[in-house]
């Protein structure tokens, strides 16, 4: 990757770790269906005068709409609420570590429809993914605690995301990503209002304060809809395998956010469990595996 690549790799870590650190100041004063409404219903509004300055226009017909609705529902209805309903049982940080693990169900889910090859990388890659998760639970904890529960839905979210990508190549492979990205948004704003109207009842809530809504206007504008065009910019210019290394780098920015400014404990088993998912990445992504045993023949 040039420069311009790697800065962009950087700010999307910032922005989309920053993302975890936004949803811990504002699950403590909304509930999570709202929050994903507001994520996904301003994040659309942002990029639609984009999508129609680039001369993009919605489908036309129900079956058109399918492949976002799809998209939709498995890149942002399920992930986030799951991600959000996750975060009121554990901390950002632990969060953001679970997130991490997206490449490798991504793997499984790949190898399953057969869509992917099973290597001796990614069994090992997998492998050491399942060991920073029984690591971050820690070993002394009840299977029916808080944290458990936080962590299985954290996991649901990154299973989601795992068969989005499924959907995504099947049915959007030749889809403009700006069209993708506003288009599923579009569906998903139009599908969460409809629970979040019968389950949160957002009237009856208090008017949240400034800062939660400068967060919620954060997560969406930065968080969201910037994110996406960064991502697809690196996916376009450097490649799916380097844009992956985003998830090795959203951690660090999470977790050191929600310990500064929400005072969260950084325990050791975290640390540990998330570099053992990271180094589980680092060989599902390969190069280094690859760089080392070049040397070692060269040697």
């Amino acid at each position: 990757m040039d420069r311009i690549s790697w800065f962009l790799l950087l700010l999307l870590s910032l922005l989309w770790g920053s993302s975890f650190f936004l949803v811990g100041i504002i699950v403590k004063e909304l509930p999570p269906l709202t929050i994903v409404f507001a994520r996904v219903s301003l994040a659309f509004l942002t990029l639609l005068p984009i999508f129609w300055y680039y001369g993009h226009k919605f489908p036309k017909t129900l079956t058109s709409w399918k492949p976002f609705i799809g998209m939709g529902l498995l890149n942002n209805i399920f992930p986030f609420s799951l991600l959000f309903f996750g975060q009121t049982q554990i901390t950002v940080g632990l969060t953001s570590i679970i997130n991490a693990m997206t490449p490798l169900f991504t793997v499984i889910v790949m190898v399953s429809f057969k869509e992917e090859n099973l290597t001796f990388n990614r069994v090992i890659g997998v492998a050491l993914g399942v060991i920073g998760v029984f690591i971050l639970q820690g070993f002394e904890s009840g299977i029916d605690n808080s944290q458990t529960l936080g962590i299985c839905l954290c996991l649901g979210a990154t299973l989601s995301y795992a068969f989005s990508a499924l959907w995504g190549k099947k049915f959007l492979n030749n889809v403009p990503p700006l069209k993708s990205a506003t288009c599923q948004l579009a569906c998903s704003s139009a599908i969460i209002i409809f629970f979040t109207v019968i389950i949160d009842q957002p009237w009856i809530l208090e008017m949240p304060n400034h800062e939660i809504w400068i967060s919620l206007f954060s997560l969406s504008f930065f968080g969201t809809a910037i994110a996406y065009l960064i991502f697809y910019k690196i996916l376009v210019t450097s490649g799916a395998s380097n844009v992956m290394l985003v998830t090795l780098l959203i951690p660090v920015t999470a977790v050191l956010l929600g310990n500064i400014y929400l005072n969260e404990a950084i325990f050791l088993q975290e640390i540990i469990g998330g570099s053992i998912i990271g180094l589980g990445l680092l060989f599902i992504d390969g190069r280094i595996l690859k760089s080392f045993l070049r040397n070692s023949n060269k040697e």
